[in-house]
């Protein structure tokens, strides 16, 4: 009797819970892809040390996808979990492979890593577009952005943001153009499908043709960024812009796969 007294005031002391102890929600994310060219983790680490030497900060304990396309047919299978410990090593925190064969996705899946597709990415940002109140079309000014909330906007045509986009807000367009009359701030993240016109200065992050597509272009008044892509192809200004480019106005787009910015005075 004494022992059932003991566990009834035990129990009386637990917190009571107001709600669940988890929720799962659907978010967007834009994560670096390593695509993989080879299987020799050797090479991997020497080309990998070499890229990262001049962001190394920007890149610290970044979450990244492994591109498995070019791998398919090697002769060497590629060891997994060797590779994790790689890039882990260089301060990469590896989430997923995706475009692997069907004994790669099994090897990753062995080794603890995700499998992504194009179908998934899809569902997340469709989920996510569901879950955010749409600005009226004759009202381009969300109340979000201009309580500055950390969120994510996302939209299924072009898109136009008459205000400034701040520290930790990120700006989707998908399907379309993205038109920024305000700046884009440091901590900022702003992409498109299509073409980015940012009618201020960029001081964060611009990412264009994020579908894929290779002809999109990022136009900007004010190039101070600290990143900028077209098509997964990204440069990082890890200290500042080149005095060349810097404060001016500027397009870039991809000529092959190579990024190239140039000045529009």
């Amino acid at each position: 009797m004494e022992t059932v007294q003991a566990d009834q005031s035990s129990a009386s002391r637990l917190p009571e819970r107001s709600g669940p102890a988890v929720t799962l929600k659907g978010s967007v994310f834009t994560l670096p892809i390593l695509k993989l060219s080879s299987t020799d983790l050797d090479l991997i680490e020497n080309e990998l040390n070499l890229r990262l030497s001049t962001a190394l900060d920007f890149f610290k304990n970044a979450p990244v996808v492994i591109d498995l396309e070019q791998t398919q047919d090697a002769e060497q299978a590629l060891r997994f979990s060797q590779l994790e410990a790689l890039l882990r090593k260089l301060n990469l925190v590896p989430v997923g492979v995706q475009n692997g064969s069907a004994e790669q996705n099994s090897a990753a899946i062995n080794s603890g890593f995700a499998i992504l597709t194009g179908q998934t990415v899809d569902r997340v940002v469709e989920s996510r577009r569901h879950q955010i109140e749409e600005t009226p079309e004759e009202s381009n000014d969300s109340e979000e952005i201009r309580q500055g909330a950390a969120s994510v906007f996302v939209t299924e045509t072009s898109k136009f943001i008459k205000q400034p986009i701040r520290s930790g807000q990120r700006v989707y367009a998908k399907g379309g153009d993205l038109v920024i009359l305000g700046a884009v701030n440091h901590g900022a993240e702003v992409m498109a499908d299509g073409n980015i016109h940012i009618y201020a200065p960029l001081r964060g992050r611009a990412l264009a043709g994020l579908d894929g597509n290779s002809e999109s272009r990022i136009f900007c008044h004010s190039m101070e960024a600290e990143l900028v892509a077209v098509a997964g192809n990204y440069r990082v200004f890890e200290d500042k812009v080149p005095a060349d480019l810097y404060k001016k106005s500027v397009q870039i787009y991809l000529e092959g796969e190579q990024l190239k910015i140039i000045t529009l005075d």
